[in-house]
Parts: C-alpha cells; sequence; structure tokens
C-alpha cells in the first residue's frame, strides 16, 4: 500500500485582469492524496469540496473590506455564508498525481468577480437574512464533513501499524464510513445547486431545484434541510400536502429546527386552520427567538383574524430583530391603518419604501391610507407607482378604481377594474365595483353582466346573494345565478 502523505498543499494567488480592472478572480488549487479506504471518485468529491471551501473564504476575506458589509456589521462567521450566496466558484482543473510515496488529486477552483454588480449583490443578500442563513447552515455543514474526512483519513493512517488480518474488517467499516460521507457532501453540492435557483422568496425553476432536492435526499434520506426545502418547491407548485408532509419529515429528523415548524405554519395558515399555524409559528419562536419571519409570520395570522394589537406586538419584534425588515414595517402599517391610526401606518409604509423602493405592496398600502385620509391626489400617485413597480398588482388597480369612481371619473375606474379582473378572473370585488360604476355611467346590460358574475364566483359566501339579486331586478333583467 503506498504511503498517503498527510501535508496538504495548496497555492493561492489573487489575480486582477488587467484588461478589466471591475474583474477580480481568486484562484485555488488542493493537492489531496487518496486514503487507502478511500476510492478514487470518494476521493475527488471531498477534494472539490475543499477546494471550494477554502476559496470561498479567501475571497470572503475581499468582502470584509467592502463598504455595505462593514454599514451591515456582518459577523465573520457569516462571511463565508455570504461569499457562498454571492460568489460561485468554478473548477478549473482536476488531474491525477502520483509520487514514489503517494497517489492522489490536484483540484484547482476559480471564482471571478466583477465588482460592478457585486456590491448590490451582496446587499441584497443581506436583505434576505432567511436565505443567508441557509447559505451558514450550509457551509457549517460542508466543514462538519469534511472534518469528518480528515479524522478518517488519520483513523486510515493508523491501520499500517496493524497486521493484515486486524487491518481487513477496520479497512471495511472505514469504506462504509468514506462512502456515506461522501455522499453527504454529494447531497450538499446539489442542496447548494437548489438553492443558487432561489429568488425572490421563490425558486426560478422549481422543477430543476425540485430534481436536485430529490436527488440529495435519496443520496442523504436524514438531510433535514433537503425535505425543508423540497417543502417550499412543493408549496410553489400548489401541492400543499407533500408540503406537509416534507416539512413534517423535517421536523421528525430534526425536532429542534425552528425553520421547518415556520414552514409547516405557513401550510396550516394557506389552508386556514389559523390556530395550528400559530402553533407552528410559536413553536419556531421558543426553539429560536431570534426567529424574525415566525413572529412577522404569526402576526399575519393574528391579524387575518382581526387580533390587532397581538399582530403589532409581534411585527414590533420581528422589526426589533431585523430593522431592514420591509415586508414587517409594511404589513405593522396595515395594521395600524385597521385601527385607525392612520399617522403611524403612513409611517411604517414610508419606512418599508425607504428600506425598499421597488417594494410595490407598501406604495399601494400607503395609497389605501391616503384614500382613508381623504387625499385622493396622493393616493392615485402611489397606486400609479405600485402599478409601475409591479404591472400585474391586481390590488393596486382595484384600489385605484376606487378612488376614481369617488372622483367621478366613471371611465377611467372601470378600465382599472378591468385590468384588475383581467389579471385576477376571480377577483369578485372587483366585478362588483365594476357593476356599480357601470350603474353610475348607465350601462344597466354590462352591470347585470358583472353583478351575475359576482354571483357566479362568490355564491352567496358573503350572505348577500339575495341582495345582489335584487340589484339585477332593479336594472331589469333575470339573474342567472
Amino acid at each position: 500500500m503506498l504511503k498517503k502523505i498527510c501535508l496538504l498543499l495548496f497555492m493561492l494567488t489573487l489575480i486582477p485582469y488587467n484588461s478589466n480592472a471591475e474583474i477580480k478572480t481568486f484562484t485555488h488549487t488542493v493537492k489531496q492524496p487518496f486514503s487507502g479506504s478511500q476510492s478514487p471518485d470518494e476521493a475527488r468529491i471531498a477534494a472539490i469540496a475543499k477546494a471550494k471551501q477554502e476559496v470561498l473564504e479567501i475571497a470572503g476575506t475581499y468582502l470584509e473590506t467592502m463598504t455595505v458589509v462593514k454599514e451591515h456589521d456582518v459577523e465573520s462567521d457569516d462571511i463565508l455564508a455570504l461569499a457562498a450566496g454571492v460568489m460561485k466558484a468554478e473548477i478549473v482543473s482536476q488531474k491525477n498525481y502520483a509520487s514514489e510515496d503517494a497517489f492522489g488529486i490536484i483540484i484547482e477552483t476559480k471564482i471571478d468577480v466583477d465588482t460592478s454588480i457585486l456590491d448590490e449583490r451582496v446587499k441584497t443578500l443581506l436583505q434576505d437574512q432567511s436565505l443567508l442563513g441557509k447559505y451558514n447552515d450550509q457551509q457549517n455543514r460542508a466543514k462538519r464533513f469534511l472534518s469528518r474526512i480528515e479524522e478518517l483519513e488519520k483513523e486510515n493512517q493508523k491501520l499500517k501499524d496493524l497486521s493484515q488480518i486486524e487491518q481487513e474488517p477496520k479497512r471495511e467499516i472505514l469504506k462504509s464510513q468514506f462512502t456515506n460521507v461522501t455522499r453527504s457532501l454529494t447531497a450538499s453540492d446539489l442542496f447548494n445547486k437548489a438553492l443558487a435557483l432561489w429568488e425572490n422568496n421563490k425558486y426560478s425553476d422549481p422543477n430543476k431545484a425540485l430534481e436536485y432536492l430529490n436527488k440529495a435526499i435519496s443520496l442523504d434520506p436524514k438531510y433535514g434541510d433537503a425535505y425543508n426545502n423540497r417543502g417550499l418547491v412543493w408549496l410553489d407548485k400548489g401541492d400543499y400536502d407533500r408540503a406537509m408532509a416534507d416539512y413534517t419529515k423535517a421536523i421528525e429528523l430534526d425536532p429542534r429546527d425552528s425553520t421547518a415548524y415556520d414552514n409547516r405554519g405557513n401550510i396550516w395558515y394557506d389552508k386556514g386552520d389559523y390556530n395550528r399555524a400559530i402553533a407552528d409559528y410559536s413553536k419556531a419562536i421558543e426553539l429560536d427567538s431570534r426567529n424574525a419571519i415566525a413572529y412577522y409570520n404569526r402576526g399575519l395570522v393574528r391579524k387575518k383574524q382581526g387580533d390587532y394589537d397581538r399582530a403589532i406586538a409581534d411585527y414590533s419584534k420581528a422589526i426589533e430583530l431585523d430593522p431592514r425588515y420591509a415586508t414587517a414595517y409594511s404589513n405593522r402599517g396595515v395594521a395600524w391603518d385597521k385601527q385607525g391610526d392612520y399617522d403611524r401606518a403612513m409611517a411604517d409604509y414610508t419606512k418599508a419604501i425607504d428600506l425598499d423602493p421597488r417594494y410595490a405592496t407598501a406604495y399601494s398600502n400607503r395609497g389605501a391610507t391616503w384614500y382613508d385620509k381623504g387625499d385622493y391626489d396622493r393616493a392615485i400617485a402611489d397606486y400609479t407607482k405600485a402599478i409601475e413597480l409591479d404591472s400585474r398588482h391586481a390590488i393596486a388597480f382595484f384600489n385605484r378604481g376606487l378612488v376614481l369612481i369617488k372622483q367621478g371619473d366613471c371611465d377611467r375606474a372601470i378600465t382599472d377594474f378591468t385590468k384588475a379582473i383581467e389579471l385576477n378572473p376571480r377577483y369578485t370585488t372587483a366585478y362588483y365595483n365594476r357593476a356599480v360604476t357601470y350603474r353610475i355611467c348607465n350601462n344597466s346590460s354590462k352591470s347585470a353582466d358583472d353583478y351575475n358574475s359576482y354571483l357566479k364566483i362568490n355564491g352567496n359566501k358573503n350572505g348577500d346573494a339575495d341582495r345582489v339579486r335584487q340589484k339585477i331586478k332593479d336594472l331589469g333583467y333575470t339573474p342567472f345565478y
């Protein structure tokens, strides 16, 4: 058996491209010997994982010098996670080597950084603490497995002091352990590929993410984070039962997984089971008192239940934990508005917009408060800005239509209600208000049609079917539903 070299050799270079000062390149080379109990493929996987980890650590030292990182006061432990989230390590080359007393593999990795867009990428990730947390968890997971490989390599070295008979059973155990930890490393790599598809709180390619996560789980059936994130894919696909099963499995594998409880709470919320949703959010908070998202989500349920005081308390705690939580400010503003405290509502919406100038919903919500205050021009300005930022914001079109009715502009109001219905064909209140507007505009037939559409979709959900049928009769038409 060839003797294994214990020393890990590496080379580091930082090479700014002279042809473009905007690009920085970080390269790192790992020369990794094979352990006698490893297969060549297992050694290659370990070497690649180690090379990627180390080049990200090198790139992380560069991130620490950035103004945006200093302003956010990023913990040193989070720097590697931040690097993994904004920089992708690429394998430049891999080749085997052999010497008189060892053989192994040489892996060269590289990261090219476009500094002109890096600042914005870092800022975006720092604003998404949940995503940064996922990258942090995965980096810690990779470190654990790489440390375990080092331990196994040391155990393998000790075998040479044993007789051949004593070596064989221990070598078989080591082979199995190397295989298991290597499968887990591969699963982590697949998970990270899925994580790279996470944009704007959802997977940009759910099918590809599902493919990666299915493979990760098949390699490591005890990979709780993979179940947790596969649940997010099922949720995106509208398959609540499969999402629920995956979150429950993640909790079974790790009963202290605060995120899994939080995610399962979202399913209960979507199913309308608010008591179970609150129970899961509360459990998530019990397990992690700094889980700002769980506080925020529990606030959403309490707002839905009309418990505005406790909703405000939860939003406030989420903001305390994450002062840049724009959606928490916006939703706390809604709760203040519901309580008639328009000044506090306005302040929260404005803060949300300051934190995220492209937050269409915050503009729409502020528009609603301007409406409540009777300032229709400012309401229209905010709804228009929301629509400019998100042309599919049906609620902004609907709400702007309501203001236009107040101002007596029937034609533009009808245009906005029509656009809201186009974006959401089951938008019953848009049908109802367009029916009212058509009636004001003396178009009885279209008004009756919209009242009928309202009845068809809504039935008697609001207990107003008889009243709406009477409106149709008053117009001189026969109700169809």
